[in-house]
Order: C-alpha cells, then structure tokens, then sequence
C-alpha cells in the first residue's frame, strides 16, 4: 500500500511502509517514490525483501523502466540490498556519497554499476528531477560515515533516512505524528545508539533548521509532520546524549561469554543504549 505524501498537478511524493513481512526476522522500513513532471527517482528502495512488492506498488504510478535515479542516503543493507535487480530492471542510476560509491558494486554482478554511480561530495548537492531538484543535504555520521538526507524544495519534505527513526509496525508507520511527547519513548533507544554523539546532532539541527519543512519522513516508522512536532524534535535531539557520549571503558573489555540461543546481554553499558 502507497501513502501519498504530497500530490499537485506536476509533483508526487509517495511513501511505502508494508512492504516487508512482520515476522520479527527484519526491522519494518520505508520506501519512497518522487515524481517531477514525468521524472522519477527512489529514495532508499530497500533490500531484496523488498523489492518485489516495491517494483509491482510503483508499477501502478511510474513506469519503473522510467526511472532516473535510485537515491540512497548510505549503504546499509536495508537501503540498497536489492541495488544488483534495479540494476538489471531499470537503467536508474545510483546516487550515493563518494564515499560509498566503490562500496556499492559489491551489491551486484560484476560491470552492473559501470558509468551509473553519481557520487556526492561530502558538501552535498542539488540533484535535477523534473524542472524541480532534490537537495542532498549533509548528515554524516548519522549513523553513517558519508550520510544524506533528501530535501524537496516542492512538498518541503525532508527525508531523514536513520535520523526521526522510531520502531512501529508497517500500519503504524502509516500514520503522522503530530505531538512529538508520546512518540520519543519509540525513538529514544534508536536514536541513543545509532546516532554518533550530541554534537553531530546539534551541528545538523543548526543546518536543518534554515530549511522550511513541512515534514520529517524517516526511512523506519511514522513521519512527523507540522510545525510545533518538527520543531519539539529540533529540541529533542539538541538535547540527546547519545553513542560516543555514553560509552566508557565498560563497553570495551574482552569477552567471556558464549554465544547461543541462552545468552544473556550482560554489558550494562550497551544494554542502556541497544534500541
């Protein structure tokens, strides 16, 4: 099923949150489809679970062979896993950060990616869609090294990847959050140990708040839309002490125990900041 994100005579934005099976075997993601006059691009289109429902949902909006990019804001498997099918179904090129664009051809067969990589300087860009463009707006370290958000200047969405992330259901996803406080205890365990330290995130936030934003559409969980949200979770994560910030020589001593099913998860200090 489709979310539509925002739709005007030229422009559509599209969101896809149940793609993949709630079984527990893999965390629920989102996928997203955004068309300008005709041209169209996919922001993280996801693993190999994903991509037949992906292929077939779009199929009822946009010709997939029509599509000009596939955009991912870093290289985790829950991004672009399936890279070695859109490869071979569309002539899309991958736009990624440099620093992930001789990292990338490990997802596919040998040659798939020659001359269709766009690598994005570690400053961003402005990508052409359309007679529109997407920004690509440094987020490094977020949780990855070379990290981008997506910004619309059209919809004034900006799609945030691992950052605003929470842990729902795909129906969950489905539905916008517009009071920010119920919301972060869904956010908060994500967010401490998979966003690198409070100064990265209070860097970004100085940055992301020149922008005029409508809404924040993470890549996992629900969308937070409206000014006073938007703005309540500026204030929250300027705030969050997070990864480097909470780990001590606790987190770092040799092991003594034995994997298996019986396990326990006995370091405290990652049992504080494990999502």
């Amino acid at each position: 099923m489709s979310i539509e994100l925002y739709r005007d005579e030229h422009h559509l934005c599209l969101m896809f949150t149940d793609l993949v099976e709630e079984d527990g075997q893999a965390v629920q993601s989102n996928q997203f489809l955004v068309i300008d006059h005709g041209e169209g691009a996919i922001i993280d289109p996801g693993g190999n679970i994903a991509f037949n429902e992906l292929f077939l949902s779009m199929s009822r909006h946009f010709a997939p062979q029509k599509l000009s990019y596939l955009i991912a804001s870093h290289a985790d498997p829950d991004i672009i896993a399936s890279l070695d099918r859109w490869m071979t179904s569309t002539q899309a090129r991958l736009v990624i950060s440099r620093i992930w664009e001789r990292f990338a051809p490990h997802f596919t067969k040998i040659g798939k990616t020659q001359d269709r990589v766009i690598g994005v300087p570690d400053t961003g860009a402005r990508l052409p869609l359309g007679v529109s463009e997407l920004w690509l707006v440094p987020a490094h370290f977020m949780h990855s090294e070379g990290n981008f958000h997506f910004y619309d200047p059209v919809s004034r969405i900006l799609f945030t990847g691992d950052l605003a992330v929470s842990l729902t259901t795909g129906e969950e996803a489905s539905h916008f959050v517009t009071d920010l406080g119920p919301h972060i205890p869904r956010m908060e365990g994500f967010h401490r140990r998979y966003m690198v330290s409070n100064k990265i995130l209070r860097l970004w936030a100085r940055m992301a708040r020149q922008l005029d934003i409508s809404m924040l559409v993470p890549q996992h969980g629900a969308p937070i839309k409206g000014k006073r949200a938007i703005g309540d979770f500026f204030d929250w994560i300027e705030n969050l002490m997070c990864g480097v910030d909470l780990f001590d020589d606790r987190a770092y001593q040799l092991p003594t125990g034995v994997i298996g099913a019986q396990a326990p998860r006995s370091n405290p200090v990652l049992r504080a900041v494990r999502p």
